[in-house]
């Protein structure tokens, strides 16, 4: 067996692997869309594992862009093996490690499901930070809303809200698990370019003239299935507390039936108790569940779900 640093020649191979393990594994970043031109660089660090005929039997990938960055931080986009054995692991990882370099930890997301991969997780010395929870409403009616006097919604204007949106998206995730990391105005300005971008979708809340709130809804795929997204969800910490949530939520379910989707599909923090309450109380229905393992690069306490 060897681990080698993944060349071009072996990247349509790679890509293979990615789509035979990732119903196994956080699907997150290996969309089609993900892997259609995918190249190993700075921002794709990549590691193969390969056998004795150098078939491809073993993948690590990390996430290393400019926002995980700035979190001093990189999210594994594949970390799997098809030798269930930590040994092979602990080779990808150190191989990965050798560009360690400004980064404080590693995480990976594992399905709930998958408890091999968990236990080998643990085998390589990660600890897990949180649980995160997928939640679908297959409902299309939207609920009832009205915004309490002096508030009201409009939508997202390119070029001139993005200051807006990061300011508020930033303080309400601050003490928000994987999420602390501020996002930048040009960060918001490449979500009006994306793929998954609806026009009007990106809502604002104001109290009077200050912005309070943000909410997206995005296209999505669930089950082979059009679905919209929502999220980011983010209250100002002052104004939470004041139902103010819920209706943006129904704003967002509002805006998806308009736009003829028939089901809805977020995710939530475990910790977060009461953002899970609030979406379950409004027709969600908790679909899938994955754990953040972590592995630091100093030593730290571990954290469990």
């Amino acid at each position: 067996m060897k681990v080698e640093a993944l060349k071009s020649e072996k990247v349509k191979e790679f890509v293979e692997y990615c789509r035979k393990h990732r119903m196994e594994v956080d699907d997150s970043f290996l969309y089609e869309e993900d892997l259609k031109g995918f190249e190993p660089n700075a921002d794709n660090l990549t590691y193969i594992l390969t056998n004795q005929e150098g078939t491809i039997i073993g993948a690590a990938s990390l996430i290393m862009d400019e926002y995980n960055r700035r979190g001093n931080r990189a999210r594994f986009r594949i970390f799997h093996s098809e030798i269930a054995d930590a040994f092979y692991y602990k080779q990808l990882l150190q191989a990965l490690l050798q560009h360690k370099e400004g980064l404080e930890k590693v995480y990976v997301f594992i399905p709930l499901q998958n408890k091999l991969l968990m236990e080998l997780m643990e085998k390589v010395d990660f600890s897990v930070e949180r649980c995160a929870f997928l939640l679908v409403r297959e409902d299309s009616d939207a609920p009832e809303w009205s915004l309490p006097e002096g508030y009201s919604i409009r939508s997202f204007r390119p070029g001139e809200d993005e200051q807006i949106w990061s300011e508020v998206r930033n303080a309400g995730f601050a003490k928000l698990k994987g999420n602390e990391t501020p996002v930048t105005k040009e960060m918001v300005t490449k979500l009006i370019s994306s793929n998954d971008y609806i026009e009007g979708g990106m809502k604002i809340l104001f109290h009077q003239d200050k912005p309070v709130g943000v909410v997206r809804g995005a296209a999505d795929e669930y089950e082979n299935a059009p679905i919209m997204n929502i999220g980011p969800l983010a209250i100002l910490p002052e104004y939470q507390r004041k139902g103010l949530g819920r209706l943006l939520l129904r704003a967002a379910l509002q805006f998806a039936k308009e736009k003829s989707y028939k089901k809805t599909i977020l995710s939530v923090n475990g910790e977060n108790e009461r953002a899970q309450a609030l979406y379950i109380n409004e027709g969600f229905k908790q679909v899938e569940g994955v754990a953040c393992y972590q592995y630091y690069l100093n030593p730290s306490l571990n954290k469990e779900c």
